[in-house]
Parts: C-alpha cells; sequence; structure tokens
C-alpha cells in the first residue's frame, strides 16, 4: 500500500504543481501515449535483452512483493526461533531421532507446526542441509559458519537480480527519454513551414519526451528497485538467523543460549522481546502450538 501511496504522491505533487505554476496538460497529455510507447517499449525491450528468463520470471514476483512488502513479519522470527528450539533440543537430547526430521522435513510433526516456514524452500534446505551435516560428525563451527556464509551470499545476489535489473533500466530511462525528444525534434522539423503556434506545441510535445524519461526514472523505476533491494536485504536476515543458531549449537551452547543469539541478530523493528520468545518457549514446552503456527 505505501508504494502505491508513495506514486500517488509523486504525481499529484509533479502534475499539481505544474498546473498550479500555469501550465497545461493538453500538450502533455497529447504527447504522453506516444512517447510512452517510444520509451517504456524500448525500456522493455531493453530489458529483455539484457537479462535471462530467469530473471524475467523473477521480475513479476518481486514486483509484486514491493506492494506487499517483506515475506517474513515479527511472527514468523519467533515462529522460527521456535522451530530452531525444538530441533536443536532434540539434537542435543538424542541425536539419532533428528535423523527423522532433517530427511523428511515435510512429514516431519515438527516442521508441521509451522507451515509457512515448512513451505519456504531455502529456509528448509538450510536447517536440514547442516543439521544432517553435523549428524555426520561435520561439526566444526568456524568451516559450518563459513560455509553458510557464502551458501547465504550465493542465494541473497542471486535474490537481488531482479533490483539490479531494474536499477539498470532506471539508469538508461533518461537516455530513452533524450531518443524520444529527439526524433520529436525531427518530427518538428519536418513542418517548420508552420506557423509558430503549431511549432510551440510540437516543440512542447517533444520535450515531454525527456521529461517522462528522467520521471520515470527517478520517480518510478528507480525507487521501485530500491525498494525491492531493502525487501530483500531484510529477508535475508531471516536465513542469516539460522545460520546464528546453528552455528552456536555446533559450539555446544545449550539451546535456550543458542535461540537468545539468534534473537539478537533480528532486525531491530522485528525483534521479539526475551520475554516474548520465553513465552513462546514456554508454550512448545508444554505441546502448545505457537500463535504463528497457525498463520
Amino acid at each position: 500500500m505505501l508504494p502505491i501511496i508513495g506514486v500517488v504522491v509523486v504525481l499529484g505533487c509533479v502534475f499539481g504543481g505544474y498546473v498550479a505554476a500555469g501550465g497545461h496538460l493538453d500538450i502533455i497529455m497529447k504527447a504522453l501515449p506516444f512517447e510512452f510507447l517510444i520509451i517504456g517499449g524500448a525500456a522493455i525491450g531493453a530489458y529483455m535483452i539484457a537479462n535471462g528468463s530467469t530473471i524475467l520470471k523473477k521480475t513479476g514476483g518481486d514486483l509484486g512483493k514491493a506492494l506487499k512488502g517483506p515475506k517474513w513479519k515479527k511472527e514468523d522470527y519467533t515462529a522460527l526461533l521456535c522451530l530452531l528450539f525444538e530441533l536443536v533440543r532434540l539434537g542435543r537430547a538424542n541425536p539419532m531421532a533428528i535423523e527423522a526430521h532433517v530427511e523428511s522435513p515435510h512429514e516431519s510433526d515438527i516442521f508441521g507446526k509451522y507451515p509457512k516456514i515448512q513451505h519456504d524452500h531455502h529456509a528448509v534446505d538450510l536447517i536440514c542441509d547442516y543439521l544432517r551435516a553435523a549428524g555426520m560428525s561435520f561439526d566444526n563451527p568456524h568451516q559450518v559458519d563459513d560455509i553458510m556464509e557464502r551458501e547465504l551470499e550465493k542465494h541473497h545476489e542471486e535474490a537481488l537480480a531482479t533490483a539490479g535489473a531494474l536499477q539498470t533500466m532506471a539508469d538508461g530511462l533518461p537516455a530513452l527519454g533524450i531518443v524520444a525528444a529527439v526524433m520529436g525534434v525531427i518530427k518538428t522539423m519536418g513542418s517548420i513551414d508552420q506557423p509558430p503556434e503549431i511549432l510551440g506545441k510540437m516543440i512542447g510535445g517533444a520535450l515531454v519526451g525527456t521529461f517522462l524519461g528522467v520521471f520515470l526514472s527517478y520517480g518510478v523505476v528507480g525507487p521501485l528497485a530500491a525498494r525491492i533491494k531493502a525487501i530483500h536485504d531484510e529477508e535475508a536476515r531471516f536465513y542469516s538467523l539460522i545460520r546464528d543458531v546453528l552455528v552456536a549449537y555446533l559450539n555446544r551452547h545449550q539451546p535456550n543460549i543458542c535461540i537468545e543469539v539468534g534473537r539478537k541478530n533480528v532486525p531491530g523493528h522485528m525483534q521479539p522481546s526475551f520475554f516474548e520468545v520465553e513465552e513462546a518457549l514456554d508454550a512448545v514446552k508444554s505441546g502448545t502450538a505457537p500463535a504463528a503456527a497457525a498463520a
């Protein structure tokens, strides 16, 4: 919702200020569809040339993400801490018993309590792969931390591909606006024998191309790319929390300490308090499903 409000504010201020200053919208509105076709069509075509099918498919999902906001909410971080607590507590008490959960997470009754996390393949793979490795005696905390860090960086870099591609498009839009403006000038020069009032409107229409390219770049596409990047940066913290807890587990800390290490690395505006986590863990210990598990 906030991005939509932002677009409305941008449009209202730009065009409202123009009208308030005495400008007339008729020239802009007459030229806008054609200029938008030239600039927008060229930008989309260039986007298709520059990017592979994988990024093109991800673009739609990331644009939806920009409107909806980050996937993970505060209750999801609490649920993840509860899930990891159950797993590391079981792994500490009975290492053999954890195998069934990491080998078949979609059939696991522990993972089943947290359906939103269970349906996120990257989160499940991270948890299961490294708990499985720990069961195979690959339990050097420093090595695991390094490997997980590289895997998280690779995943994050792939997730940011759309944001980078859109930023590249934003950088090119002003130049495409100049292309459209030059084409408008060429058209005007072909009608140089027309009266000044007609030539003035034609030149004004040509300048709409420059305006539209700059406006789309700095008022729409650039901010959209920045928002997508910010969302992916925030979501990456969710997966980093998994690394923090599992590395603490491999360092032989007690389950509650592992969870506290993870809690400290939750983004500030999403971070549950110590007492909120303790309450959720008490519910897990008593067999009561966390509130977020039903989400």
